[in-house]
């Protein structure tokens, strides 16, 4: 039997440049493997 696992989550981070807007970032993880994008939103 093949079992898989899946994470889905959203957070947000701040730009290294001091800026009082945050931007919204997700992660994806698939069997342990993490991949992270940014959902262009501010």
């Amino acid at each position: 039997m093949l079992e898989s696992s899946f994470g889905l989550g959203f957070f947000l981070k701040r730009p290294k440049i001091e800026s009082k807007e945050w931007i919204v970032y997700f992660r994806i993880t698939v069997d342990g493997i993490r991949k992270e994008s940014s959902t262009k939103r501010k």
